[in-house]
C-alpha cells in the first residue's frame, strides 16, 4: 500500500520563475529535475536538489529535448539514437554534479514532454535512454510508462523500474498520454483528478478516454507542477491517498 507521489521541478530559468516548487517540495515524495535542456539551469537545479533534501524529496533527473521555447512540449524528429543517448547521458551527468553541490544523490531518471511521449512509443528510443541511463550510473531508476516500450527497456536492459501514473492527464487506446492539443487530454477538475487517481490505484488499471483497459502495477503518481492549481492538487491528493490507506513515501525497490 506505498505509492511514491512526484512532480516535475526546477523548470524555472533564469529571472523566469515556473511552479511553486517549495511548496511542492512540501508535498510531494519525489522531484524529477529539469537539467538546462527544455528547463533549469545550474543555480536552479542546486537550489531545487538542497531544497528537497531539507524535505526529505528523492530527486531525478528531467531530461528533454534542447527547446527552451517550446518547453520541450514540440516534438523534434531526425535525432539519431546515438544524439539520443548522447543528451540523455549529458543531462544526469549535470544533475548528478550540481546535486553533488548539495549533497543530495540523483535516483533516477524521467523523461520529459515530448520526448517522454516518443520514447514511451518507440523501442528503439526507449532503448538508447535506457543505454545512457545504465552507462551514467546502473544504480538509476527508469521511470516508465507501464506497458509501454520504456518498461520493456527497463526490463531487457536489467535496470530497476519505477511505473508511473498521471494524475492530471488522460490516455489514448494505445495507454500513452491523450496528446494535449486534443480534447480531455489534461484534466482540470481537482476530484476528477482525484477520483482518476483512486481509480487507477486501487484497480491497479489503466483506463483509456474510450474505456480501453491495461491491467499494471503502479509505484508512482506524477502531479505537474507547472499548472495554476498544481499545490492544490498535489495536497489534497496526497490526503485522499492516505485516507484511503495508501503510505505516500518515495519509491523504494
Amino acid at each position: 500500500m506505498n505509492i511514491d507521489l512526484n512532480a516535475d521541478l526546477g523548470e524555472s530559468f533564469g529571472p523566469w520563475t515556473m511552479g511553486d516548487d517549495a511548496a511542492m517540495l512540501a508535498i510531494v515524495t519525489t522531484a524529477n529535475v529539469a537539467c538546462g535542456f527544455h528547463a533549469g539551469d545550474p543555480s536552479i537545479m542546486r537550489a531545487t536538489a538542497e531544497l528537497a533534501k531539507q524535505k526529505g524529496v528523492a530527486i531525478g533527473a528531467h531530461p528533454g529535448f534542447q527547446d527552451l521555447a517550446g518547453f520541450g512540449r514540440r516534438r523534434i524528429l531526425g535525432i539519431s539514437l546515438r544524439e539520443l543517448e548522447n543528451m540523455i547521458a549529458y543531462q544526469i551527468g549535470a544533475l548528478q554534479a550540481v546535486a553533488a553541490l548539495a549533497g543530495h544523490p540523483v535516483t533516477h531518471v524521467k523523461t520529459h514532454g515530448a520526448l517522454g511521449n516518443m520514447v514511451a512509443e518507440d523501442d528503439g528510443m526507449a532503448l538508447a535512454v535506457g543505454r545512457a541511463i545504465k552507462a551514467a550510473d546502473p544504480s538509476l531508476l527508469y521511470m516508465v510508462m507501464p506497458g509501454m516500450a520504456t518498461e520493456r527497456a527497463a526490463e531487457t536492459l536489467g535496470l530497476r523500474a519505477i511505473r508511473e501514473v498521471y494524475a492530471d492527464r488522460t490516455y489514448d487506446d494505445t495507454f500513452n498520454l491523450t496528446d494535449r492539443s486534443k480534447p480531455g487530454a489534461v484534466i482540470h477538475d481537482t476530484q476528477a483528478a482525484i477520483d482518476h487517481v483512486l481509480r487507477i490505484v486501487r484497480d491497479q488499471a489503466i483506463t483509456s478516454l474510450n474505456g480501453k483497459t491495461l491491467k499494471v502495477a503502479i509505484d508512482s503518481v506524477c502531479v505537474h507542477g507547472d499548472n495554476p492549481g498544481s499545490v492544490a492538487l498535489a495536497r489534497t491528493l496526497r490526503g485522499e491517498l492516505e485516507k484511503a490507506g495508501f503510505k505516500v513515501t518515495p519509491y523504494r525497490p
